[in-house]
């Protein structure tokens, strides 16, 4: 059964604007292979030189983070549904009130 991964809007011009890409996939590796194999632009923005997830890249399973899990091994189960979330920096700081 095709496993759906969430597309950020941040990544989506690397995805030929879908946001929603469906894979065949035992585990979160597996389908972020898979998901760069299609569209190989996104492998910059995911992955390091190394091939390692990049630190500021959060990927869930279900709503549950895979660094928590067993990472890029963390199995599918049949209902999984992958989301990237990259970390976001900036904004401002509030002012204080002395």
């Amino acid at each position: 059964m095709p496993i759906p991964i969430l597309i950020p809007t941040a990544l989506r011009q690397f995805s030929g604007g879908k946001p929603e890409i469906l894979v065949e996939a035992k585990t979160a590796g597996e389908a972020l292979n898979e998901l760069t194999k299609a569209h190989a632009a996104l492998h910059k923005h995911l992955f390091n030189e190394k091939n390692v997830l990049r630190s500021f890249v959060n990927v869930y399973v279900n709503d549950e983070d895979i660094r928590h899990q067993a990472g890029l091994d963390t199995p599918l189960p049949s209902d999984a549904i992958i989301t990237i979330v990259p970390s976001i920096a900036g904004g401002t700081l509030a002012e204080r009130n002395p």
